[in-house]
């Protein structure tokens, strides 16, 4: 066999490693669609609702918080870690807190599967798809999927949930960073407000199905003692001047400053 076939054939073999589903701690698809309100149709007050939120919130792009909002486009597991590490008081990542890490891996795999049944349900088109309007990604990638429920703000509470279970003492922090995390979405033009709110909702019904699991409870109490012990050492601690301006601007809610 020669060299050129081997490395062939391992490529093949990695990427149906990567190809291949993360294990949940759930039996099959959670069904949300009788959870999560329908989607906003035409003539829907929602609906409107929607349309002048996307229109109201195109001149935050170029802003502080839309910048923000840009970089919590990427949405790996990783990614998400790192986006609430501030939020949480020490850096979360594979190598630092592979405990925790795998316990978020492993209930996302969850939530996102519920999530992308109902959207493949409901097949709701995206805000820029309906009104002329900026986004901070590219509109052709964005298309190719739909909006409602958002998986972005799925992904971030389910973070939000596990997170200040894990670490009671900093789930203000936590659960604003959680919302704020979905209201990025909002900003950059890739989600209806509608679908944040569904998201949040689809990843709390979940969330409840999973807690209910032994699997779930042990990872979490060992992810509580990896937590608590990365924290009581000053190295892991992010940086406190990002953390700041992070928080400034995660804070207010993007809901109510376009109502002002």
């Amino acid at each position: 066999m020669t060299l050129r076939i081997v490395l062939g054939l391992l490529a093949i073999g990695g990427a149906a490693i990567a190809a291949a589903p993360v294990p949940g701690y759930l039996n099959g698809v959670f069904d949300l669609t009788t959870i999560v309100p329908p989607a906003p149709v035409k003539g829907d007050i929602r609906y409107a609702a929607d349309r002048k939120m996307f229109k109201a919130t195109r001149a935050m792009l170029d802003t502080p918080r839309g910048r923000l909002a840009t970089d919590d486009v990427p949405s790996s597991v990783i990614a998400v870690e790192k986006d609430f590490s501030c939020a949480a008081g020490v850096a979360i990542s594979p190598d630092a807190t592979p405990a925790t890490h795998r316990l978020l891996a492993a209930a996302n795999a969850d939530t996102a599967r519920a999530n992308n049944a109902a959207k493949d349900h409901w097949k709701r088109l995206r805000p820029f798809l309906i009104d002329k309007g900026p986004t901070c990604e590219s509109k052709e990638e964005l298309a190719k999927s739909y909006d409602y429920p958002s998986g972005h703000a799925t992904r971030g509470w389910t973070f939000g949930l596990i997170l200040s279970e894990a670490e009671p003492d900093r789930a203000h922090a936590i659960l604003v960073r959680a919302r704020a995390y979905g209201e990025s979405r909002i900003v950059c033009g890739a989600h209806n407000m509608s679908a944040i709110e569904a998201g949040r909702t689809g990843a709390s019904a979940t969330m409840q199905a999973i807690r209910a699991t032994a699997a779930y409870q042990a990872d979490l109490a060992v992810a509580r003692r990896e937590l608590a012990a990365a924290r009581a050492n000053p190295a892991n601690a992010p940086d406190a001047a990002s953390c700041s301006a992070e928080a400034a601007l995660a804070t207010p809610s993007v809901l109510a400053a376009v109502r002002k």
